[in-house]
């Protein structure tokens, strides 16, 4: 059984209104080094969203999510970030910024399978 690897990760958030502070937790960003894993759960309640900010929006901001998700899957597909290695593309998602999509602070752990640890970050974090 292989070992416990260090990961880090971070809570994707919406923040519709960056004036007001509030936000809305849409997904987790999980990256292991030395599994070469880097993935995004991203899951958006529209209606929930929709308290927060008007219907138009909300499709803006799904875009902006979807280019959050392909920039960890990287390629030339995912533009000039997508091109960067791993590490580069999740401290590059998880800088710290003031626009509608953020991360929260980078958090680390351990695990052994990243995958199953990012569905289950998801599912307590996001769902």
């Amino acid at each position: 059984m292989p070992g416990k690897q260090v990961f880090e990760y971070a809570v994707i958030r919406v923040v519709p209104r960056v004036e007001r502070e509030e936000f809305m937790n849409v997904g987790v960003v999980l990256y292991c080094k030395k599994l070469n894993f880097l993935r995004a759960i991203i899951t958006v309640d529209e209606d929930r969203l929709c308290c927060f900010t008007n219907r138009d929006t909300v499709e803006e901001i799904k875009t902006n999510l979807h280019a959050f998700d392909q920039i960890c899957h990287g390629g030339p597909e995912s533009g000039p970030i997508g091109e960067l290695d791993e590490a580069s593309r999740f401290r590059w998602l998880t800088a710290t910024r003031s626009t509608v999509v953020q991360a929260s602070k980078v958090h680390p752990g351990l695990c052994v399978d990243p995958l199953q640890t990012l569905i289950r970050l998801h599912s307590q974090l996001v769902l």
